[in-house]
């Protein structure tokens, strides 16, 4: 019978009878209205060729009249528009989705003793995790645990020398660097890290990794070729850069990406700090081309001769200066590398893109990616299958790995730094709704007053 159906379980659904030609279904036939003039479609589409479109009846409630539907939008737009940029998180990170994080992102997986061994060294891991929008601060104190901050692109990170101020490079058009600061007065979330200040640059300056150099803040300006040098007014100005560029003519050797010159090992001055670079030398292809040449042509740039002190590489990233060595991670074999009188020895290999190093101690924290699928060929070494997204401590002495931890749902990791061990983000899982101790921490900052 029409209307009626009876499902396996023998249970009848209510009897109705058969819909009217006012609905929103269309006849199996065809209804094109044929012949319409050029440039113009024809509004009343419904269930029957010839009868009006039913939309306005059932859903525009018309019989209220004009004004009255005016009102009802506007009312609602209005609502709407009192409920938007609630978050905290879209305010700092100027960004609509900020306050929205995916679990999965989050969900990590320790081996081996990670949490004691930040707790017995007592220092926390700020991350930044650059294609998933994340900065991350892994606590020594059992207290913290794993914390975020949601932020465009974030790459480069460098502790303050005073180590009261934290600074992030954010590498989307327009560039930024952000300034956090801890708040230890705060009621709620007290040391958690509040952006304080952030300066706005041009994106073809594709900032990557920053380092303070003499005490003043420097960065990559990867699509410069160069390492730019910043001031507290938010300019910014080229200190440095590779003899080789200077082949190219004057218009050119800065105006787009040769190198990628990516890191900067800092030591007391420019001239005695390094610099790493995928090519030596400017040629036919660049980065980002599919057939721009990295197996083995890496280098690491000395800053006071400006040509390279050690070559072979493959992809190098994150240069650091630890205990008087010079490291690298030798990012297309999965490897940490230490560099010595113009040669280099691998002292771990570890399962991914190797980015993202720091010391403490007799430990080396390593980060490891996984390979982008559009970069695969940049990634000679590696098992892609086996890649992860994670952090490792490595012991230094012997290569041996001694705790990790990875995030399955995770893809990049960029940069890590050393924090004090209570150093925090003021977001803890992944909740959509801010908590009262957020709306507090965001309302009393004391980074953001007038100090005299």
């Amino acid at each position: 019978m029409l209307g009626h159906q009876r499902y396996a379980e023998v249970l009848s659904t209510p009897f109705r009878p058969p819909s009217g030609t006012a609905t929103r279904r269309r006849p199996a036939r065809s209804g094109v209205r044929r012949h319409l003039p050029y440039g113009w479609i024809s509004p009343h589409r419904s269930a029957d060729l010839l009868d009006p479109s039913p939309r306005g009846a059932f859903d525009d409630a018309t019989h209220l009249g004009h004004t009255a539907l005016s009102r009802c939008t506007r009312d609602a737009l209005w609502a709407h528009h009192h409920g938007d940029w609630r978050h905290p998180a879209q305010i700092t990170g100027a960004w609509w989705d900020g306050g929205r994080v995916d679990r999965t992102l989050l969900a990590a997986r320790a081996r081996g003793p990670w949490w004691d061994l930040l707790a017995g060294l007592g220092v926390s891991l700020v991350v930044s995790r650059e294609y998933e929008h994340l900065l991350l601060t892994l606590g020594g104190a059992a207290s913290v645990g794993q914390t975020y901050f949601p932020l465009p692109h974030p790459s480069g990170i460098a502790l303050a020398p005073d180590r009261r101020s934290l600074f992030v490079a954010s590498t989307r058009n327009p560039n930024q660097i952000l300034q956090f600061a801890p708040q230890p007065k705060a009621e709620a979330l007290p040391t958690a890290l509040a952006p304080s200040r952030t300066w706005f640059y041009p994106g073809h300056l594709y900032l990557h990794d920053l380092a303070f150099v003499a005490g003043v803040l420097h960065g990559n300006a990867v699509g410069q070729n160069a390492v730019v040098r910043f001031d507290a007014e938010g300019s910014y100005e080229r200190c440095w850069w590779p003899l080789s560029i200077e082949s190219l003519g004057e218009d050119s050797r800065f105006a787009r990406n040769h190198l990628q010159l990516n890191s900067i090992a800092a030591g007391p001055d420019l001239v005695r700090s390094c610099f790493s670079a995928s090519a030596a030398v400017p040629g036919t292809r660049r980065p980002g081309h599919r057939n721009f040449a990295v197996d083995g042509c890496g280098v690491v740039f000395d800053g006071a001769t400006r040509v390279p002190l050690v070559r072979g590489l493959t992809r190098p990233h994150s240069a650091r200066f630890h205990r008087g060595a010079l490291w690298v991670d030798n990012s297309g074999y999965g490897e940490l590398v230490r560099v010595g009188d113009g040669s280099s020895e691998v002292i771990a290999r570890l399962p991914g893109w190797t980015r993202g190093l720091a010391f403490v101690e007799g430990i080396a924290f390593v980060g490891t990616s996984r390979v982008l699928p559009r970069f695969r060929q940049y990634a000679p070494g590696l098992d892609l299958a086996r890649s992860r997204c994670g952090l490792h401590a490595v012991e230094i002495a012997t290569g041996r790995i001694l705790a990790s931890i990875e995030w399955p749902g995770g893809n990049q990791i960029f940069a890590i730094e050393i924090a004090p061990a209570d150093w925090r983000f003021p977001f803890q899982g992944a909740r959509a709704v801010i908590t009262e101790a957020q709306r507090r921490f965001f309302y009393t900052l004391a980074a953001l007053e007038r100090r005299v």
